[in-house]
């Protein structure tokens, strides 16, 4: 039963016309998503198919946009903990700031005013060089201050168990 179409339709703004081109349009549409779902390959005229492919694409878009939120929210996470970190660190070098200057200040002072603990009182304690002499402070008697400053064949240890008694 041939209706007699003798071109795309027959009667333009008919149904039948219409439906046709409602198809034809979709079937455009399904070409364009084929070559759009796999761009390397031809496209596949199997409806299902590009559904199938639409679907597969779909749902790994889905999994790597999830996948990208979760490592967004880590790395926004670690911000936060690296501007708290940095934070208290800046606090950190103004407390370390001022107790330098405080130092500084100490210091200067100290080497404003000469004390009596650095410098002997009595003008005697100087040789005619200028140089102060101090007494041994050593703990036991007959024995110079620092012997360890001798070279080894000018110390004499011979007296060393008499001057020593050392605890063991």
């Amino acid at each position: 039963m041939n209706r007699g179409r003798t071109g795309p339709c027959s009667k333009p703004g008919t149904k039948a016309c219409r439906e046709k081109k409602r198809r034809e349009m979709l079937n455009d549409k399904f070409m364009d998503l084929s070559s759009f779902l796999e761009p390397t390959r031809t496209p596949k005229t199997d409806k299902p198919a590009i559904l199938d492919d639409a679907i597969r694409v779909v749902n790994q878009l889905r999994g790597e946009a999830h996948e990208l939120k979760e490592t967004n929210q880590k790395l926004l996470e670690e911000i936060k903990t690296l501007k708290a970190e940095k934070n208290e660190l800046r606090e950190e070098k103004l407390v370390l700031k001022a107790d330098k200057e405080k130092m500084e200040q100490q210091l200067k002072s100290m080497a404003a005013v000469p004390s009596p603990g650095f410098m002997p009182s009595h003008p005697a304690a100087f040789h005619q060089n200028k140089m102060a002499v101090y007494a041994s402070y050593g703990y036991y008697p007959n024995m110079p201050m620092m012997p360890y400053l001798l070279p080894p064949s000018q110390r004499d240890t011979s007296q060393d168990q008499q001057n020593c008694s050392f605890a063991a």
